[in-house]
């Protein structure tokens, strides 16, 4: 069964503290007078952007002109499987450092950020 894969172009990056402080005026109040908005930091292994495609992939237009269809790499089932199989093999007897690095082994492109994973990342 084939199926694809519809990426959508959603415009501009919004920056979060940007919608909180419009949210904040919506409500009738002063950003930073009323209400604080505080900064926590990143969460581990939370990110600032997300990548919707690998630099291996692309992208074919539609009759749409902000939905795009994804082409993506293509994978045997039957190694995936197996693969598969032997991460949860180490997953049940290994660290979690060692876990992680066979599913980074399997998607080499997978760069950790913010995260005690990141040693693992290939330079």
């Amino acid at each position: 069964m084939e199926a694809e894969i519809f990426v959508f172009d959603m415009g501009e990056p919004v920056k979060i503290v940007d919608l909180a402080r419009k949210m904040i005026r919506l409500d009738g109040k002063l950003p930073d007078k009323d209400i604080q908005i505080v900064f926590t930091g990143l969460r581990p292994g939370e990110k600032l952007y997300e990548e919707l495609l690998n630099n291996s992939e692309n992208t074919l237009p539609t009759h749409h002109q902000k939905i795009l269809i994804a082409r993506v790499r293509e994978y045997d089932f039957a190694d995936v499987y197996d693969q598969i199989e032997k991460l949860m093999v180490r997953a049940n007897h290994h660290t979690n450092m060692n876990t992680v690095a066979m599913m980074k082994e399997m998607v080499p492109e997978f760069i950790s950020q913010n995260s005690i994973y990141q040693s693992l990342d290939k330079k």
